[in-house]
C-alpha cells in the first residue's frame, strides 16, 4: 500500500471479498467507504479493475450478471479469483507503518471485520503512537506560541481538540480489543480443561466437565483483564 492505487486495490479486493458485484454497485461501495475519507475518483476505478484482472487477482463475467439480479442484463459482474484472496489475506495481515498512516489507516479500520485479532492490535496500538506523537507536536508548537493571529490559533485549538479525541477513542478500541483477546484465552484455557477432565474420567458427564469448567475459569477472574 505505498500510494492511493494500493489502498483502492485494498478496498475493491476487500468488498468483492464479501460477494461479486457489477461496477455499478462496486462504485457505490466505495464511495461509502471512501469517499467521506477523501475524494474518490470514479475514473480511478475502472484502471484499477482492469490492474487486477490483468494480474490475475479479479475475474469478471457478464453471465453472472442475472443470476446477482443486476439492474441490467449484460452488466459485467467481478469476484475475486483464488490469487484476489491470498493476495487480500497478505495485505489484511500487514501491520507495519504504513498501516498507521492517514493514507491507509480508515480503509484498514473499515476492513477490520475481515482482518485477524492481532493484527487489528497492532495496527491501532501503532496508531495510537503515531498519534501521540502528533499530540505531543501540536502541544508543543502550542506552547511555544510566536507571532500567530487568532485564526491560526483558533486552528491550533482545533487541531488539538481532534487529535486528543482520536488518542481517546484508539484508547478505547485498544481495551477493547485486549478484553476481547483476553476473553478469547479465557474460553480456550477453560475448554483445555473441560478436555483433561473428560480423558482423565471418561465415566464423567457433560454436565461434569462443564462444572470443572466452571470451577477453573472462576478462579482466575482477571485473566481478561490483562491490560489493566
Amino acid at each position: 500500500m505505498r500510494n492511493r492505487s494500493h489502498v483502492l486495490e485494498l478496498a475493491v479486493l476487500g468488498l468483492l471479498h464479501s460477494a461479486p458485484m457489477h461496477g455499478y454497485e462496486l462504485r457505490k461501495r466505495l464511495n461509502e467507504m471512501l469517499g467521506m475519507l477523501r475524494p474518490f475518483s470514479y475514473g480511478s476505478l475502472y484502471p484499477c479493475l482492469r490492474a487486477l484482472a490483468g494480474e490475475g487477482l479479479i475475474a469478471s463475467s457478464e453471465e453472472d450478471a442475472a443470476a446477482l439480479a443486476a439492474p441490467r442484463r449484460g452488466r459485467i459482474v467481478y469476484r475475486l479469483t483464488d490469487q484476489g484472496n491470498a493476495r487480500l489475506e497478505a495485505l489484511l495481515g500487514q501491520a507495519g507503518p504504513a498501516t498507521w498512516e492517514d493514507e491507509n489507516f480508515d480503509v484498514r479500520f473499515a476492513l477490520f471485520a475481515q482482518t485477524d485479532a492481532e493484527t487489528r492490535l497492532r495496527i491501532l496500538e501503532g496508531r495510537r503512537a503515531r498519534m501521540a506523537e502528533r499530540l505531543d507536536g501540536v502541544t508543543l508548537a502550542i506552547k511555544r506560541g510566536g507571532p500567530t493571529d487568532e485564526y491560526t490559533q483558533e486552528l491550533q485549538r482545533h487541531t488539538l481538540e481532534q487529535v486528543e479525541r482520536e488518542v481517546r477513542w484508539l484508547e478505547e478500541l485498544i481495551d477493547r480489543e485486549r478484553d476481547a483477546r483476553g476473553a478469547r484465552r479465557a474460553g480456550v484455557s477453560g475448554g483445555a480443561w473441560a478436555v483433561a477432565a473428560q480423558a482423565a474420567d471418561p465415566g464423567a458427564g457433560p454436565t461434569e466437565g462443564a462444572a470443572i469448567t466452571g470451577a477453573t475459569t472462576s478462579k482466575s477472574p482477571n485473566i481478561s483483564k490483562e491490560h489493566k
